[in-house]
């Protein structure tokens, strides 16, 4: 067994399927092997000595569920994710609010960061990003091409968060990083001019730090994002826009927020406090989770 003095610890900053690359505390870094499926993220905390590699309790993980059930983990230690929609391509209904839920459940902070400021209808989409979830998170207009509000996001980051992009591909992601930390020089893909949807350009997770501060991971794209750390019950307060409807008490504790009598979110909606919208939005994610708790258990 290794001693303290042989042993070694560092952070994955990149994840190639059979090996990992580290970069150590003492500045050097270095590739080490590991298993396929190790189960080792970008951003985990490791220690690394004569019997491998052992990566040390994470918080902040970010994990996704896709449209087939299987669940996705992507990289550890976040503090904060990015949410990057932009008016082309179109995000698919519901993306944001997903992301937030798995943000929030995970103990993470959600930021909404609209790019492409240059085109046609970004403003509005801002606007209306900024307004539907004023209550659940910050929101940015940002382009990766102009510059516009780059230096608010990097500012963001300069205290020492780490976070990361998430998005459907095409939205910008990588331009957004190549802009904040420009040595990166990731690959930018093209839209598909049929099907409007961006190419998958990234394909692994990596960590990057920031100049004025802060640290950003890239990850690939991808098309659905259905939260993992968030039972069907626990929901709703997790759910952007509920925060005002739930400081008061429904008036059964395991209310689902659908048609029970003395729920609070219904009568936010009734009252006009709370979008229509909203509650509908929230009631697919609920059934969505309840089919999933019951593929789950083989129903």
């Amino acid at each position: 067994m290794a001693s303290d003095s042989e042993s070694q610890h560092g952070t994955i900053i990149a994840h190639y399927g059979i090996a990992v690359a580290v970069r150590f505390d003492d500045g050097s870094q270095r590739s080490v092997n590991v298993r396929r499926n190790s189960g080792h993220l970008v951003g985990d905390r490791v220690e690394s000595d004569e019997r491998g590699l052992t990566s040390l309790p994470a918080t902040g993980i970010l994990r996704r569920r896709d449209k087939h059930g299987r669940v996705h983990s992507i990289a550890s230690n976040l503090d904060v994710i990015g949410v990057v929609v932009a008016v082309r391509p179109v995000s698919p209904l519901g993306f944001v609010d997903r992301a937030i839920v798995s943000a929030r459940s995970a103990g993470i902070d959600p930021i909404l960061v609209v790019n492409k400021s240059d085109l046609a209808g970004s403003m509005q989409l801002y606007e209306q990003i900024a307004s539907e979830y004023a209550s659940s998170a910050r929101a940015f207009l940002v382009g990766a091409l102009d510059g516009q509000g780059l230096d608010a996001l990097r500012e963001f980051f300069a205290s020492g968060k780490r976070g990361v992009f998430i998005g459907t591909s095409g939205v910008g992601k990588s331009s957004l990083l190549n802009v904040i930390c420009p040595d990166l020089e990731l690959r930018v893909g093209e839209l598909n001019t049929t099907s409007g949807l961006g190419r998958h350009v990234t394909t692994t997770a990596t960590l990057h730090a920031l100049p004025g501060g802060g640290e950003l991971v890239d990850t690939p794209g991808f098309r659905d994002f259905g939260p993992v750390e968030v039972s069907s019950r626990d929901l709703a307060r997790h759910f952007p826009g509920f925060e005002a409807a739930l400081e008061h008490a429904c008036r059964f504790n395991d209310c689902s927020h659908r048609a029970e009598p003395g729920c609070s979110v219904q009568d936010a909606v009734a009252g006009g406090s709370l979008d229509e919208s909203r509650h509908a939005a929230y009631l697919q994610l609920l059934v969505e989770l309840e089919q999933a708790e019951l593929d789950a258990r083989g129903y």
